[in-house]
């Protein structure tokens, strides 16, 4: 399956989707003026992969500055569809990167993880401008 990249803007994320090594990013961030037009390809192309009966592992590095409301429900469908094939025995793992200073980012990390029984969920605290 082909990657899936999408370079980001002011309003919306970097999507750095590597299938074939099941390395998948998320950076910058993300409060589109149109979700669904936004997120519909990501979702797609998610879909995709994850029907396919391979078992590579997954790592899906979060590394968002800051993501509105829409962007939260978003964030959930995706981490609902890891957690749904880690049940099934596929290795996800997702790391949840927040700048030092930044509590509130740290929080919604701890909160997104406290949903996710199957998927290993990490949260990593980086410097101050090593994110985006």
């Amino acid at each position: 399956m082909d990657s899936l990249n999408i370079p980001g803007t002011g309003r919306t994320p970097t999507v750095a989707f590597d299938f074939a090594t099941g390395h998948l990013r998320m950076s910058g961030e993300s409060y589109p003026d149109d979700v669904a037009t936004f997120f519909g390809p990501v979702f797609t192309a998610l879909r995709a992969y994850l029907a396919e009966s391979v078992l590579i592992p997954i790592q899906f590095d979060m590394e968002l500055l800051y993501f509105n409301s829409s962007s939260a429900k978003v964030l959930m469908n995706i981490f609902q569809m890891l957690e749904s094939v880690a049940r099934v025995g596929r290795p996800v793992s997702v790391i949840w990167c927040y700048e030092d200073s930044d509590e509130s980012m740290r929080e919604l990390g701890e909160d997104f993880s406290e949903d996710l029984h199957h998927v290993a969920f990490s949260l990593r605290n980086v410097p101050v401008g090593s994110i985006g």
